[in-house]
């Protein structure tokens, strides 16, 4: 009853007597679902190209130092090649979930995934550092039209312990293909070369991008019906949005740590400030005259989806982060090959799928504590990484390494897809591609800041103690100041998991009525 009466709620727009426009999607029992085989056959489908989406983030982290070598670039380029790719990606999701869910998921995925897969094979063959950049924004733009389709699909595809089960599925295979990204990477660099390794990482993904192609057309189910209702997509809305995400986002894009770095790029915070506000006041506008807003606020109304949204956002700024911080403190601090390097995450990608897939079966019966024990286990998995590679001897702190990465690991994969399945509980299916998308959104803001401030972190530290003390002294503090910027946010996750649980526990025991408020749809406190 609790998601029918919020799919009203987020669906009736003739509030104050003003005629809205209707959803252009299908109502949810109106959308025919194909046969349990061909359901788990579209779903490898699209999971397979959310991890060759995800994989595309992980793996370059390890080829920054080859591509430094190989074109001489500064470290701004460096982390453009990283936070650029998330920065498109993020741009396009709410406006492409916006899109899928009024129009054909399945075309949308399709195209998205042709333009992921051209622009690989341009990065591949890059000439310069502009090239590869320019090619890597629209990469993270065909990344950002797909993925909320992958996630809207799985909501129209599967109901009721089913969902929960695919989102257990989708969490482990995106825990497996963020953990094996930097080993994918370094085998690819150990395989080309340590001049061209590099363009390995982008040649694997046409091959596999036409393989996929190919089986989304031949595999993927129309599941929305044609209509010729007129688009409804906020163009000023998603102007004024864009706007605000640029703001926030380049004064951390643009923070090296060198003394050159202009102080002046802080001012756009405060435009950040103007443009957030505008968006916010141009949306209940927007919906008051009974138009369809690029993103509905009533969305956050609904507790269980803005609280995962939080979470996910603050973890997403941090676990990437330790992931490239490692790898460059292994490879530029230690000298270890980048093969070597990328096969210290083993252990962490073995845990999180095993853990994503408990997480997914149990998460309808623990809810939020799960997540909250996942995320503890992972902030003193990061503290690990950090004292074995001060205390550690040097010959052994790979190996301590990888031990400290199976902790994290387990933690890891106790948060991602037991939080997605609460997180969307009480959201109607015709809107799981806005929602996804949005969630999508905090996760790819949070990761594009995330690597920003804990680059600028690292990179900083080198620059201010540079022939002050050893190489080796000089890494260790330079890692340790980056991994305190991914702890802070891994405990701002935390803190919020821990103040959801506690509102949830007090409501129950106060007895008060689910239907007072909007509740989780699974899980107990």
């Amino acid at each position: 009853m609790r998601s029918d009466n919020l799919a009203m709620m987020m669906s009736d727009e003739t509030a104050n007597g003003n005629e809205t426009s209707k959803t252009a999607s299908p109502a949810t029992s109106d959308i025919p679902l194909p046969s349990p085989r061909a359901q788990w056959r579209a779903f490898a489908v699209c999971v397979s190209v959310a991890a060759l989406t995800i994989l595309d983030l992980t793996k370059v982290n390890v080829a920054l130092p080859s591509i430094e070598d190989a074109f001489g670039s500064a470290s701004t380029e460096l982390g453009l090649i990283v936070s650029g790719y998330v920065l498109t990606f993020g741009l396009v999701l709410v406006p492409a979930g916006r899109l899928g869910d009024q129009r054909s998921r399945r075309a949308l995925f399709i195209i998205g995934l042709s333009l992921f897969t051209v622009m690989s094979l341009v990065c591949a063959l890059a000439p310069s550092m502009t090239v590869l950049l320019i090619a890597r924004l629209i990469q993270g733009v065909a990344a950002g039209i797909q993925m909320p389709q992958v996630l809207g699909i799985i909501q129209e595809l599967f109901r009721g312990s089913a969902r929960g089960k695919a989102f257990g599925a989708f969490g482990a295979i995106i825990g497996i293909s963020t953990a094996l990204g930097p080993t994918i990477g370094g085998l690819a660099i150990a395989l080309g070369g340590a001049q061209d390794g590099w363009r390995w990482i982008f040649w694997m993904n046409v091959p596999l991008g036409l393989i996929a192609i190919a089986l989304a057309i031949w595999l993927l189910p129309p599941l929305h019906r044609r209509t010729r209702r007129p688009l409804e997509l906020d163009p000023f809305g998603t102007v004024l949005f864009g706007l605000a995400v640029l703001s926030l986002m380049f004064p951390f894009l643009f923070t090296t740590g060198s003394p050159d770095d202009d102080p002046l790029r802080w001012w756009l915070l405060v435009a950040f400030v103007l443009f957030v506000g505008g968006f916010v006041l141009w949306e209940r506008h927007y919906e008051s005259v009974g138009k369809a807003p690029l993103v509905p606020l009533r969305l956050f109304r609904v507790r269980s989806y803005r609280n995962g949204t939080l979470l996910a956002t603050s973890y997403f700024a941090a676990l990437p982060s330790v992931f490239l911080l490692t790898n460059l403190f292994l490879q530029d601090g230690l000298g270890l090959e980048p093969v070597y390097a990328g096969m210290v995450s083993i252990g962490f990608a073995a845990t999180s799928a095993a853990g994503s897939w408990v997480g997914g079966n149990l998460v309808n019966r623990f809810g939020r504590p799960l997540v909250v024990w996942g995320l503890g286990a992972v902030l003193l998995a990061t503290a690990l990484l950090v004292v074995v590679a001060i205390f550690v001897p040097l010959p052994y702190t790979p190996w301590a390494m990888a031990a400290a990465m199976v902790v994290g690991g387990l933690g890891g994969g106790l948060v991602i897809s037991p939080n997605q399945t609460l997180a969307l509980a009480d959201i109607p299916v015709t809107q799981g591609g806005l929602a996804g998308s949005v969630g999508q959104l905090g996760q790819r803001i949070g990761t594009a800041i995330g690597t920003a401030v804990a680059l600028s972190f690292f990179y900083a530290t080198i620059f201010r103690e540079e022939g002050t003390a050893s190489e080796i002294v000089v890494f260790h503090d330079a890692y340790a100041y980056g991994m305190l910027a991914a702890a802070v946010f891994l405990s701002l996750a935390l803190l919020v998991g821990l103040v959801d649980l506690t509102w949830r526990r007090r409501r129950r025991e106060n007895g008060a009525n689910d239907d007072d408020e909007v509740e989780y749809g699974v899980g107990h406190a």
